[in-house]
Order: structure tokens, then sequence, then C-alpha cells
């Protein structure tokens, strides 16, 4: 199954997700998702290389969206 159709079930149960989670989430494209945590539009932390949303801040993100 690849990625532009497989659906994300259950994510406000966890607390961080991938930015190819958002991405699938939003229905974006990965690098336009990428671009936006990088202009600090999309709430993000990062863990060494990786990019992390966590799912509190991104719940809220949408909320005020």
């Amino acid at each position: 199954m690849n990625h532009s159709t497989r659906s994300i079930t259950g994510w406000e149960n966890r607390t961080v997700l991938s930015v190819e989670e958002v991405a699938l989430i939003l229905g974006l494209g990965r690098s336009a998702t990428y671009e936006s945590a990088r202009r600090g539009e999309l709430p993000t932390l990062r863990l060494g290389r990786r990019v992390l949303v966590p799912v509190s801040a991104f719940s809220k993100w949408l909320e005020q969206a």
C-alpha cells in the first residue's frame, strides 16, 4: 500500500506524529508539509535529525485553522 492511499486512524490517541503522517492527515504532499514545518507554520519538535509533530499542539493548530 502506498502513502497516497494509506489513511491514519486513531492518531488523536498518539503522542507524536511524523511529518509524513501529518501530510496524509492534511491531504498535502510530503515536501509541502516539511516546508510548512520549516517555516514554523506547523508545530514541530526536533529529536536529533527527526522532525516530529506533537499531537496536542497539532490538534490545537487544527482547531485554530
